[in-house]
């Protein structure tokens, strides 16, 4: 094992911009040449998590980056996740396990002793692999919240990060906001950026030779490649800007028979684990959106609600948007509705929470049960049997059902008892994952075109999920490959940020 292990830090202009990615993409490129290699997000504010195989919580971002470099998801790698309930407070997960509620100025408090949480989970992970590669979070640039910063300067100049600044230029604007971040920086933290990679370009890359010159004469430091916009990739999303409101899942594939189905899936303001769907999504002739409003909800075969890190507030959104009634109209008619862990727990006739909310609200009413929270949030990876298919999944939660629906459960566990439920057009589950399971997945499908009339739609036998992920990994490893300047990739992670560059004065740039 190596006693001084090379890291790089991918920071990048907003959220979004591309820094789970390029992350994953380094991660699965230096796999592939036959580095051990380790992902690390300090801090991430997600509600998009999966559980570790010691139970550990971790923001899914890490789980999909660790499935590139091809190692076991690990609660070191994500040792700080925020998981927003509200505008103002979010449960922090420290390790894994729940360490508390914080809002935004009682969470900076808590940062010093996170650090050292932070870079001591670093430098275990320095000594047991070749590479780590880090991803800070929003925008390094976010000078009001710097001087108590875990995750992206702060832990650059902690542990001493060469800085790679990624921008999406889709978004316009890209050079100045390369520019711009790298000028709002003091001198100390501007010393760690190395170098800028642009990402999501569509066009010919030769356009973009006079901006990248310039840059490089502004601010000292090299452009290391552009990486081109890819239709291809669209699944595990970490960001929530990714799920558009009315917006279609992925890109959906043409029916294998004569229809498709059309799912809906309303866009809850504390939507969690919307990666769900992607699974749904990656089945062809299905049609997979998130919708915000009552009249997308007409006309679909079938509605899933979703994860929500907020029950109770989500459930009363979805009653004052009109979706609610929207819901209910589509189930009195017999056509399909599928709950997911807190969609799941609306779907019962009473939610009595006095961990999150403090309020007792009543449900949605389609399962006849009720839904009771726990301070302590059950964490899980459980196997198990549902439509005869065995499948696995994970849960994630705070809500216990205490009276059982009288219906039969949609999962069966090893031990005989069930998760879950399956009465008539209505479904639900606390588990995550399910869908990614092939065969359980183009069974319900069909049990669902049936219920809704699709006798025309058909389920591929061909759709391997798992195989999905492994070729967008693969793509990722091949952008790094074929783009980026992998040499000047090296040195940075074999020697660190060059000495001597520039600085950068805000407004020191004439036109």
């Amino acid at each position: 094992m190596k006693a001084d292990v090379n890291s790089l830090l991918v920071a990048g202009t907003t959220s979004d911009a591309g820094k789970s990615v390029l992350a994953a993409a380094l991660c699965r490129w230096l796999a592939r040449r036959g580095a051990r290699v380790a992902p690390f997000k300090a801090q991430n504010m997600s509600n998009n998590s999966v559980v570790t195989a010691s139970g550990g919580e971790i923001g899914r971002a890490q789980a999909v980056q660790a499935m590139a470099a091809g190692v076991e998801p690990d609660v070191r790698f994500n040792p700080v996740l925020l998981k927003p309930g509200s505008d103002r407070s979010s449960q922090v997960v420290v390790l894994g396990h729940v360490a508390g509620q914080a809002t935004a100025l009682s969470y900076r408090e808590r940062k010093a002793e996170l650090l050292r949480t932070v870079t001591g989970t670093l430098s275990e992970l320095r000594s047991e692999y070749d590479y780590v590669i880090c991803e800070g979070a929003g925008s390094p640039a976010e000078i009001n919240l710097r001087a108590h910063d875990i995750a992206n300067m702060g832990l650059a100049r902690a542990a001493d990060l060469p800085v790679l600044v990624v921008g999406d230029i889709d978004r316009g604007g890209v050079f100045a906001q390369l520019f711009g971040t790298l000028a709002l920086l003091d001198p100390a933290d501007q010393a760690l950026v190395s170098g800028f990679v642009i990402n999501k370009f569509r066009g010919e890359p030769e356009l973009l030779t006079p901006g990248l010159a310039d840059l490089r004469k502004l601010t000292g430091r090299q452009v290391h490649g552009v990486l081109p916009w890819s239709e291809e990739l669209w699944l595990d999303a970490e960001d929530s800007l990714s799920y558009v409101a009315d917006g279609v899942v992925g890109r959906p594939a043409p029916p294998v028979g004569e229809q498709w189905l059309r799912v809906a899936v309303p866009r809850l303001p504390r939507i969690s684990n919307a990666t769900d769907v992607e699974a749904l999504a990656a089945e062809p002739g299905v049609s997979v959106r998130f919708v915000t409003e009552p009249s997308r909800v007409a006309d679909a075969d079938l509605v899933v609600l979703p994860g929500s890190k907020s029950t109770v507030a989500d459930l009363g959104w979805l009653r004052e948007t009109g979706l609610a009634r929207a819901v209910l109209e589509h189930a009195a008619s017999g056509a399909p509705v599928l709950g997911i862990c807190g969609g799941f727990q609306m779907l019962g006739e009473r939610i009595v929470d006095h961990v999150e909310s403090g309020a007792e609200v009543e449900g949605l009413g389609l399962l006849d049960m009720d839904v009771e929270f726990d301070t302590t949030k059950t964490l899980g990876n459980p196997v198990g049997t549902a439509l005869g298919r065995p499948v696995a999944g994970y849960e994630i939660h705070h809500g216990r059902v205490r009276r059982p629906p009288e219906a039969e459960p949609l999962v069966l566990l090893p031990d005989g008892a069930g998760e879950g439920a399956l009465h008539g057009s209505v479904a639900g589950t606390h588990w995550h994952g399910l869908f990614e399971n092939d065969e359980f997945r183009r069974d319900f499908l069909g049990r669902v075109a049936g219920l809704a009339g699709r006798t025309g739609f058909r389920g591929s036998r061909d759709t391997s999920f798992a195989e999905l992920r492994r070729t967008q990994l693969e793509l990722l490893g091949d952008m790094v490959e074929h783009n980026l300047d992998t040499d000047a990739l090296l040195r940075l992670l074999n020697h660190g940020a060059p000495s001597g560059l520039p600085g950068v004065a805000v407004g020191a740039v004439s036109p």
